[in-house]
């Protein structure tokens, strides 16, 4: 590293302590990835995938005998407002029992009679499950019993309600500089090759607001693609202590590589790589909007 890199690495440091204190905000210490700001402590956690001891546990617990090839599951990413105890937490578990229960017939391809025995070479495994992983599961929430600031004799209930009120993407919040930025991989899956099962979250922190995208993404190649996208935000108020105002939208898209084909889009797989080159072009079959209030 040059002298001139030292110095724009610096300034780089120094430029992001006095953001953080502009803005009221520090980092978390204890080698924990994350910041306080406004009341939050938002964190997340990167951990190794799940060991083959883990694996069967959560086979067990799952009630399954089939699980992503790659699960993260210790890492997670937590939104925790202090004073209420309102706490978002996004992790591969809670996912995976979504998978569970919604239980979607698997999504027929000629592709799929290998993967019959991707497992065990030896054994058979009949596809009468969703191999595409796809999960309805738009983040877990909870009051949390011991916040050091919180009331003692303060009982809160979350309730999400519906509204109609978007999240505006173009808000000028949500173009302010990023105070934190961390994206977490749930699970993922290849599809023997042949497509991609991917659940990720992303969250970025602005001085007046917190923006969070969890997506489900799946390419099964020559077959279907589907989008589920999760976006939740919160301004901060004037007042850390204060209820927060959080809104939901949940869209989900999904089209057939046939259909697209007939709208003269390409039909090879290779073109649809990055979900964010194909996502206003898949038809949109949910969308739903919520905001969630504090009560006591």
């Amino acid at each position: 590293m040059t002298a001139e890199d030292v110095m724009v690495s610096e300034g780089a440091v120094d430029e992001e302590k006095r953001l953080l204190q502009a803005s009221s905000a520090e980092l978390l210490s204890d080698g924990r990835r994350g910041l306080r700001i406004k009341g939050w402590i938002i964190e997340s956690i990167n951990a190794p995938i799940l060991r083959s001891l883990d694996r069967d546990e959560w086979e067990e617990k799952l009630d399954t005998s089939h699980l992503p090839e790659m699960v993260f599951g210790k890492s997670c990413f937590s939104l925790l407002h202090e004073t209420t105890g309102t706490r978002l937490y996004f992790d591969a578990f809670d996912a995976l029992e979504g998978w569970k229960q919604e239980a979607l017939p698997p999504v027929e391809v000629p592709a799929a009679e290998k993967w019959k025995y991707r497992r065990n070479p030896s054994q058979e495994v009949i596809l009468d499950y969703d191999y595409t992983f796809t999960t309805p599961y738009h983040g877990s929430a909870t009051i949390e019993p011991n916040v050091e600031s919180a009331s003692e004799d303060r009982t809160c209930h979350l309730n999400w309600e519906n509204c109609d009120q978007q999240i505006d993407l173009n808000a000028p919040e949500l173009k302010e500089p990023i105070l934190f930025y961390d994206e977490v991989i749930l699970y993922e899956d290849e599809l023997g090759d042949n497509g991609v099962s991917l659940l990720t979250v992303k969250v970025r922190v602005m001085p007046k607001c917190w923006f969070l995208l969890l997506r489900f993404w799946l390419r099964v190649d020559g077959a279907l693609m589907r989008l589920r996208d999760t976006r939740i935000c919160c301004s901060f108020g004037d007042d850390a202590n204060a209820k927060p105002v959080i809104i939901r939208e949940i869209t989900w898209r999904e089209a057939t590589f046939q259909s697209l084909s007939m709208n003269d889009l390409p039909s090879h797989s290779a073109a649809f790589r990055d979900p964010n080159q194909i996502v206003h072009r898949l038809p949109i079959v949910s969308h739903k909007i919520h905001k969630l209030e504090v009560t006591q």
